[in-house]
């Protein structure tokens, strides 16, 4: 399962309409970027209390990825 598979996965857990969410993957300067999409409903779920959601899934995909390559997570609304 690559990063990107387990960011989906990891959000649709998270939602309570995971039929929206959606994933889109670029590259700017060396870095991966993230864009994640959800209903309107569902960004709170996604960020968390204080951004603990979100910061909690990041942690866990840079132990995914074991050092290798830089990535930042953005929720669009």
């Amino acid at each position: 399962m690559d990063v990107k598979e387990s960011l989906e996965f990891m959000i649709k857990s998270v939602c309570k309409e995971p039929e929206f969410v959606r994933i889109k993957e670029s590259f700017e300067d060396g870095k991966t970027i993230y864009e994640i999409f959800v209903s309107d409903e569902d960004i709170g779920q996604i960020i968390g209390k204080d951004g603990r959601t979100i910061k909690s899934i990041e942690l866990i995909l840079r132990s995914l990825k074991n050092g290798e390559g830089d990535f930042e997570l953005k929720v669009i609304r």
